[in-house]
């Protein structure tokens, strides 16, 4: 494929799909003319400063709020970029979510607000429900996050223990007309989902929460139990404080495998997508797609042809396991172990917002040697996916990829290269 090596190729199609999705590149097209009058911009996610900071670039500077991950500042003129811990809320993203909602308050009909919301508002995004406390809400969030509920599951349980998601925050800036912009890393690219819908009602109802409880055993704090004993304070669709909220998805993982699809083309491959909404145990969707891709190099492929995928694997903590890992890397571990050194199939498998788990590890590589390059530093790959450790695998081996902070956030990348 040209003078590319396959790890180099397979890099150039991950980073092609993260740039699709680059807020500086898909927000301008999406803002209308600024309005007249007010407008305050508010937000939330590991997106949600360089969403801003295309904003300003387009409208000039602009008052109001936005929260992001730790490292995920970006300069902006007017709005106030405050950092806050995920995957696990903290005091900072408490404190910066009752002042956007106190912001809110006090708009009226002639106001208009615009909010950035992208992957990870769910945590950063953090106002607890009733009598609950920072540390309850951590709690939750540490027994899903180990649980491996699939991430509509997780913020559907968010949403009904939050002040602010499931509508709550559309409904804070009622009369004022709001319009969100967002951009998905959720499965079937559902407004309800992405960072828990703060600015979309939810259908599903305060059962679909008690039922996650019990389905993944998750161990409530009393006062978690006693909010959804009471119901919950999320919005249905048609709530009429929603009225004046338009919610509009500016980029989702569709479009960033398009984007990789195209590299590989253009490097002379032929593509199959597996789907961009694919879920599951990580290790176990490895494993299928390793096999995949083994039975199509025997089937007398005349020209290289890539496989692509998105969505968002999950990992559930095993009792005694002790290593580093997150989802994206386990799948590719688990893929590296299925192929057994396969000549002529590589793999990459990379989270876009370049955090795999709650490492600052993007994802890792695969391809025939590496077992072999395991074996000769003493590493034993299966221990390490009993172990739960496959970022400390991938580092021993260099097949991690590190990307820093990748200012966007479209779900899981993954692809397999497969020579003739």
């Amino acid at each position: 494929m040209d003078s590319q090596t396959p790890q180099t190729l397979l890099r150039a199609m991950f980073d092609a799909a993260v740039a699709a999705a680059d807020p500086m590149r898909v927000i301008p097209a999406h803002l209308p003319p600024r309005p007249a009058g007010r407008v305050v911009v508010v937000g939330a996610g590991k997106a949600s400063a360089r969403m801003a900071e295309a904003v300003e670039t387009v409208w000039a500077p602009c008052e109001g709020l936005v929260i992001t991950r730790y490292g995920y500042a970006r300069p902006t003129r007017g709005i106030e970029i405050v950092e806050a811990a995920h995957p696990v809320p903290d005091a900072a993203g408490v404190a910066a979510t009752r002042r956007m909602l106190t912001l809110l308050e006090r708009l009226g009909p002639d106001d208009f607000v615009l909010a950035l919301i992208s992957g990870g508002g769910s945590a950063l995004l953090c106002a607890p429900a009733g009598d609950l406390t920072l540390a309850d809400k951590q709690a939750v969030n540490a027994a899903l996050l180990a649980s491996g509920a699939p991430i509509d599951q997780m913020n559907t349980l968010r949403k009904h223990l939050s002040a602010v998601k499931g509508g709550q925050l559309a409904a804070a800036a009622y009369p004022a007309r709001m319009l969100a912009l967002m951009i998905s890393d959720v499965p079937g690219d559902d407004p309800a989902f992405i960072a828990s819908g703060p600015t979309v009602g939810d259908a599903r109802g305060i059962d679909a929460a008690r039922a996650i409880v019990a389905r993944y055993g998750i161990a409530l704090p009393p006062a978690a139990e006693a909010v959804l004993a009471q119901g919950g304070r999320v919005l249905a669709p048609d709530d009429p404080r929603l009225s004046r909220t338009e919610t509009r998805i500016i980029a989702a993982p569709a479009q960033s495998l398009a984007a990789a699809a195209e590299v590989a083309r253009a490097a002379g491959g032929d593509v199959r997508m597996l789907g961009d909404a694919l879920e599951g145990e990580a290790r176990d969707l490895g494993r299928a797609q390793a096999r995949m891709a083994r039975e199509l190099a025997t089937s007398g492929l005349d020209r290289p042809l890539v496989l692509l995928s998105g969505g968002e694997c999950t990992v559930t903590r095993v009792a005694g396991s002790d290593g580093v890992g997150g989802p994206n890397a386990e799948f590719a571990l688990a893929a590296a172990l299925e192929l057994q050194g396969a000549p002529g199939i590589y793999a990459i498998a990379c989270d876009t917002d370049g955090v795999d788990g709650a490492a600052e590890v993007a994802g890792a590589i695969i391809g025939p040697d590496t077992l072999a390059r395991a074996e000769a530093t003493g590493l034993d790959a299966q221990a390490a996916l009993a172990r739960q450790d496959s970022h400390g695998f991938f580092a021993g081996v260099a097949g991690q990829v590190v990307t820093g902070p990748t200012l966007t956030n479209v779900n899981d990348f993954r692809a397999f290269l497969i020579l003739p």
